[in-house]
């Protein structure tokens, strides 16, 4: 049993749970006269060293992130008493109820209501994300996510109260977190809860995409009132009928967001987010499976990344402006010519049109001879090739496989040290973006400006993801 009090400063109130040898508290601050919150692991016959691995990477975590949703790290230290010795965490106390005991209390939320959780919680994760490393949750839940009660001034003078203030949204329980920094050959702790993880995570794997697929399977509990492990499955997706009226589009985005499939799942919270806000747009703009785009291919394993973006010459705008142009002035300058000599002469009608004809027709195929070896210079695709190895980044074109030379010389892996979108000068489209990678002082630039946006995402996140870096705007 825990003291009443502990470091001479934190006064016990109540358990809020017990798992093991964890234990989580309600306490107060005796030098603040605040409730906060104590994360308990003590070294008893039940402690496991994976425990102590993820309490000591929530504090860590908890140390480097500052968001109005997540609890406040305050404190960390060791406690002993004659019966029991081990760690103690403390975070900021958050008077709200989690998305469990508001359903269980027999709370409703309509569409409008939960696309308003998703949306706050989309915006945590994105913060998250962005984050270096990247963090990413692994056990998002209805019980670690808190909703604040709404408050009457709130409901009043919110912006967001077009239909009623739904209450803030929090984040909380940090136990299960990951970075990104972990590398292949060290041991991952499988952590989570059934029908809130994804396939991945079973296996030890988990991405962004992961926190993305335990934020669908929430909302799913929250539309159906039933958590996911109770509801049939086909093919590992959740198949679920919603016991309130919601949108087609709202039901395509849950199952999107759930896909079982890590390359078919909304892949960051950013892209979630806009498909959220913006449905309509996703059969147009967003791919669901970058890997069947024609433009670009994406090899990797553990040891290396391999990315081909092809596009068309510029001097492909010389062959359909230029080249063909001339074609066509030909024809008509032989045409013109025969009809004038034929005037002068009063020749044949039959005979010059003939004339005409044949030789516009001859000279045409021996103009279509010429352009050949013209056409497989400025018709010819570029394939831009970047490889980053253990040990260097390179950087390579050529033409349909040929003519292959270096862009940019190689630089160390360890010299890379940015990852960003930068703006395409040369695009009269807003949306233009390329990707940027600076080694030390050299930039590598990727030309995917003419890419759509899945496309450029997929590419920038499958970086970010075997680089372990984040990437900015």
């Amino acid at each position: 049993m825990v003291e009443r009090v502990l470091k001479e400063r934190y006064a016990i109130q109540q358990c809020l749970g017990k798992n093991g040898g964890r234990q989580t508290l309600l306490a107060r601050d005796l030098q603040t006269q605040e409730l906060v919150v104590i994360k308990i692991l003590t070294f008893s016959a039940d402690f496991q060293w994976d425990d102590l691995k993820l309490f000591e990477r929530e504090a860590e975590t908890l140390q480097s992130l500052s968001h109005p949703a997540i609890p406040r790290y305050l404190d960390h230290f060791e406690f002993q008493t004659p019966k029991t010795k081990g760690l103690a965490l403390v975070q900021s106390y958050i008077e709200a109820k989690s998305l469990a005991e508001w359903v269980e209390s027999g709370r409703n939320f309509n569409e409008k209501a939960i696309k308003q959780i998703a949306n706050n919680l989309l915006e945590i994760l994105i913060y998250l994300q962005h984050q270096n490393p990247p963090v990413i949750h692994r056990d998002i839940k209805p019980s670690n996510i808190l909703l604040a009660d709404r408050s009457p001034f709130k409901q009043k003078h919110s912006a967001l109260n077009k239909g009623g203030w739904l209450g803030e949204v929090y984040l909380v329980d940090f136990g299960s977190v990951q970075t990104l920094a972990a590398r292949e050959g060290s041991t991952v702790t499988v952590v989570g809860t059934y029908g809130y993880m994804p396939p991945e995570q079973f296996g030890g794997r988990a991405v962004p995409a992961s926190d993305l697929y335990g934020l669908g399977a929430t909302l799913i509990y929250l539309v159906t009132g039933v958590h996911p492990a109770d509801l049939p499955q086909e093919d590992l997706r959740i198949n679920f009928e919603p016991k309130i009226a919601i949108s087609s589009d709202f039901v395509d985005w849950l199952q999107w967001m759930t896909e079982p499939d890590l390359n078919s799942r909304l892949t960051t919270a950013h892209r979630a987010l806009q498909a959220l806000e913006k449905p309509k747009q996703r059969g147009r703009s967003l791919l669901r499976n970058p890997r069947a785009s024609n433009n670009v291919k994406l090899n990797k394993d553990r040891k290396s990344l391999e990315i081909v973006i092809s596009t068309f010459s510029p001097l492909f705008l010389v062959s359909v402006y230029l080249v063909i142009p001339l074609i066509a002035s030909y024809h008509v300058l032989l045409v013109s010519i025969s009809w004038i000599v034929m005037a002068f002469t009063k020749g044949s009608f039959i005979g010059a049109s003939f004339a005409a004809f044949g030789v516009t027709y001859f000279g045409s195929f021996c103009l279509f001879l010429l352009f050949q070896p013209i056409k497989l210079v400025f018709l010819r695709r570029i394939a831009t090739r970047l490889l980053i190895d253990e040990e260097q980044i390179y950087f390579t074109s050529n033409f349909w496989g040929f003519l292959r030379y270096n862009m940019l010389p190689p630089s160390p892996r360890l010299a890379i040290g940015t990852l960003r979108f930068i703006r395409d000068e040369y695009t009269y489209s807003s949306r233009g973006r390329n990707i940027q990678i600076w080694a030390g002082t050299r930039e590598y630039q990727l030309i995917t400006s003419h890419l759509i946006d899945d496309e450029i995402d997929w590419i920038a996140e499958e970086l970010s993801e075997w680089l372990n870096l984040p990437i900015s705007e």
